[in-house]
């Protein structure tokens, strides 16, 4: 099984991480030009050409910070690949629940937990010893930081960042495109589009 990455950023090697025996790393693609070439690492960085010049590679998409989260989706959209292509990448580590359901183009890193019933809808990015806990749904393009905890029957919306060290009660709505900060505790739903901090988090 060959690999590419999208793009060459923090995301992508973290990924590396989640590499299993079985896959062929192939390099990453990235848009900028200066990128391009053999990175430090001695990894190849593609321009986005390597889709058609390695056809039967399948493609992890990592776009995303807590700058350009809200417009993952549109990035991830606009590499106008079928999800097909697309692979999930889990750490041997993490442990994902038989009864939880995965999209497509799922990374999921070390130390994470997936809980009966959870639902990790295409896109979606969760980093190293973060919880999602039973019958909770995370919308498609949101990123989820390290040692985050989503505790049951909770819903994240599409196009979200929650920040790492971040802890989600119970039975609560997380609107799309909203940001939590780093270490906040959410106890209430929050709507569209807001960026909250602090414990108990407050809207900024």
């Amino acid at each position: 099984m060959k690999l590419l990455i999208f793009p060459y950023n923090g995301n992508g090697l973290e990924a590396l991480d989640c590499i299993g025996k079985n896959i062929e790393f192939l390099g990453f693609v990235d848009d900028t030009i200066e990128k391009h070439g053999i990175n430090e690492y001695g990894n190849k960085v593609f321009g986005r050409e390597a889709f058609e010049m390695f056809p039967d590679a399948f493609i992890l998409a990592v776009p995303g910070s807590p700058t350009s989260f809200r417009i993952r989706g549109k990035i991830i959209d606009g590499l106008h690949l079928k999800n097909e292509r697309f692979i999930n990448l889990i750490h041997k580590s993490a442990c994902v629940s038989p009864l939880a359901k995965l999209g497509v183009n799922i990374m999921i890193m070390a130390g994470v937990v997936i809980t009966s019933n959870a639902v990790i809808n295409n896109n979606v990015c969760i980093l190293p010893n973060s919880v999602v806990h039973h019958d909770t749904s995370i919308g498609e393009y949101t990123l989820v930081g390290s040692n985050v905890t989503i505790a049951g029957n909770t819903t994240v919306g599409r196009n979200c960042y929650i920040g790492s060290g971040s802890s989600i009660i119970n039975g609560i709505t997380i609107g799309d495109e909203t940001l939590v900060g780093m270490g906040s505790n959410v106890i209430k739903s929050l709507p569209k589009g807001v960026k909250v901090v602090g414990n108990p988090a407050r809207i900024i």
